[in-house]
């Protein structure tokens, strides 16, 4: 089979850009279940957006959602982000007991101050979603890697960091079990898979 003319410069197109583009190549919006791929957190101790430890012992024995992103991502997090903290108000409005975390990808620009002002931006509710920083960019790219086998790397020539634009459902044991679209607008189906999973 003759490879068209054209691909090439399209697979060129996607690789400069940049900021989760490659994560949602069939990423089917129904197909939560992500329990096969036998996936585990590792232990781990962060900082959060007030300057303290905060990490795996913190998150034992409940059910978390945890995600990729970055304060000065230009494109998808913009989507992702709102999407995160309106799956955590419908969440407690359903009585879903549901902790959130966000890794930033841009540890050395997210410190804390520029975290927390980022979360109270968005409108989250601080108490029970910590947004991690604390580490450098090595130890970030490993983690994603080895816990939620996604891969994270910068963007030659710009600012912008490629990173998972899924949200994660991590059960009490430390297993990934569900994964979500954080760009899908609409989280009906998202929602209800969840208060299933958690109950």
């Amino acid at each position: 089979m003759r490879m068209m003319k054209g691909v090439p410069a399209l697979l060129l197109l996607a690789l400069l850009a940049g900021c989760g583009w490659l994560y949602e190549v069939g990423a089917g919006s129904s197909e939560f279940d992500m329990s096969e791929a036998e996936l585990e957190v590792p232990e781990f101790t962060y900082t959060n957006q007030y300057e303290s430890s905060y990490g795996s012992d913190d998150l034992e024995g409940d059910y978390w959602i945890a995600n990729f992103a970055f304060t000065n991502c230009p494109t998808v997090c913009l989507t992702m982000q709102p999407n995160m903290q309106r799956l955590q108000a419908t969440m407690a409005e359903e009585g879903g007991d549901l902790k959130f975390v966000t890794f930033t990808v841009d540890p050395e620009r997210d410190d804390p101050e520029q975290l927390r002002k980022y979360g109270e931006n968005l409108g989250a509710d601080l108490n029970g979603w910590n947004f991690m920083t604390g580490y450098d960019f090595e130890t970030i790219t490993n983690f994603a890697s080895e816990a939620f086998s996604v891969p994270v790397q910068h963007v030659e020539g710009s600012e912008d960091i490629t990173h998972s634009t899924r949200l994660f459902l991590v059960n009490p044991d430390h297993e990934i079990i569900r994964s979500y679209d954080g760009l899908e607008l609409d989280q009906e189906e998202m929602v209800e898979d969840i208060l299933e999973a958690v109950e």
